[in-house]
């Protein structure tokens, strides 16, 4: 037998691996939209095994064991309320959500560092209120200097993010894929059909 046809098949069983499922609240929400709250096939077919989720769409393949034939799951619903947090944790990748992905002076996309506006030398904090989105070139130019001094202006001035906001600016970013039967659960800004 070729070593290669066998890797081939040892790596990519049935081709399952990419049929991710849509996670949805029992409200019918996306439990998160930025990340988009997916499950792997596995964990979906599972969770409908033990009752805990409706599958409301399936992809076309099938998952099988020797007593159980069961179409993998493409958008779960699950059967019980998870309450939303209400606290937002105060990380990079949440900062970098809330302004954007962009330099909240330039309004550059890319490389992405955070910049405190009242510098921690003058006494700022590492706080939603403090700290802003920044690239390289306009963090290396504030530098430690006041805000005024710098020459550099906010976009907007920064602020705590609810969660509920917090979500709504994750809906912007839709990823990259997007299975055909997720659409009419998800609520990104497109055009809707007439």
């Amino acid at each position: 037998m070729d070593g290669d046809f066998r890797t081939h098949f040892v790596r990519e069983p049935a081709g399952h691996r990419a049929n991710a499922a849509l996670v949805l609240n029992a409200d019918y929400r996306p439990l998160s939209y930025y990340p988009l709250s997916l499950w792997s096939w596995q964990d979906a077919v599972k969770a409908a095994l033990l009752d805990r989720v409706t599958i409301v769409a399936e992809y076309d393949e099938v998952a099988r064991s020797p007593s159980i034939e069961i179409r993998i799951p493409s958008v779960v619903v699950l059967k019980e309320y998870v309450r939303p947090q209400k606290r937002v944790a105060f990380t990079r990748f949440n900062l970098f959500l809330r302004d954007g992905f962009r330099c909240q002076y330039c309004g550059s996309k890319g490389e992405l560092t955070f910049d405190h506006v009242i510098p921690r030398a003058s006494g700022g904090r590492t706080t939603w209120e403090n700290v802003v989105a920044a690239c390289a070139p306009c963090n290396l130019k504030k530098g430690a200097k006041p805000l005024a001094r710098s020459g550099l202006r906010l976009r907007r001035p920064p602020k705590r993010p609810s969660a509920e906001e917090l979500r709504n600016f994750g809906r912007r970013f839709p990823p990259n894929h997007l299975h055909e039967s997720w659409l009419d659960f998800l609520y990104w800004d497109a055009e809707l059909e007439a």
